[in-house]
């Protein structure tokens, strides 16, 4: 008598994990929020309902790994635009806009990468997202040193506040335009890139005179467990 066949799909080692993160991150764009279980997000991979409990202990630890997907998305869609482009001041305006674009064409997913839900009791973010954080910041970093703001600014010891202070400017108006465009306080939505556009200048021509001095000891971007 011939085997009932299955409805799982078959995965490589490694695929079932992505497969499993990227069914995540449909659901996410689909619906918006992150009120879906395991179970349906195993339904929606194709794959049994036990089977996102053995790459994730948790819905937490599943979370962490579609936020890190999400800085992954970011970084590569940022070098895309910055590859387009010749002039640091031209790669990171654009950089800067793919940003914002990022953010509004997905809020709940960068609501996970840059809220407070998957954040630990002293502030600290999980490892995966980290990392993939840093790569974020670390190419921001590269054109601002690399004479995005009008100037060269070496990577060497008694630059580093400088370069920090140009990146939360730079994070601070994007973040929080982002966050007004995806919750329809700034409008309307088809102005949306006109604005962009006027604010992100407006900012980088502003940096270009005078970077801002961050006090001593100040941090910028998620931190790692204490």
């Amino acid at each position: 008598m011939p085997k009932p066949q299955s409805h799982e799909r078959p995965y490589h080692h490694g695929d079932l994990r992505r497969a499993i993160v990227q069914a995540a991150l449909d659901i996410l764009r689909e619906t918006q929020s992150l009120e879906f279980s395991l179970r349906e997000l195993a339904r929606r991979a194709g794959v049994s309902h036990n089977a996102p409990y053995k790459h994730f202990a948790d819905k937490r630890e599943l979370l962490a790994a579609v936020s890190a997907a999400g800085f992954e998305m970011l970084t590569k869609r940022m070098a895309r635009e910055m590859a387009t482009l010749r002039d640091p001041r031209e790669q990171l305006f654009g950089m800067l806009r793919t940003y914002i674009d990022h953010g509004v064409e997905n809020p709940a997913l960068y609501s996970l990468m840059f809220g407070r839900h998957l954040s630990g009791p002293d502030h600290s973010r999980p490892a995966i997202e980290l990392a993939e954080g840093e790569k974020t910041k670390a190419l921001l970093a590269s054109v601002i040193s690399a004479g995005g703001l009008g100037r060269a600014i070496p990577k060497k010891p008694g630059h580093e506040r400088q370069i920090a202070g140009a990146i939360l400017a730079c994070w601070s108006l994007v973040h929080g335009l982002t966050l007004l465009l995806a919750d329809g306080l700034v409008g309307p939505r088809k102005k949306a890139g006109a604005l962009s556009d006027s604010l992100v200048q407006g900012m980088l021509d502003g940096l270009a005179a005078e970077l801002p001095a961050l006090p001593p000891g100040t941090w910028v971007g998620p931190q790692a467990p204490q």
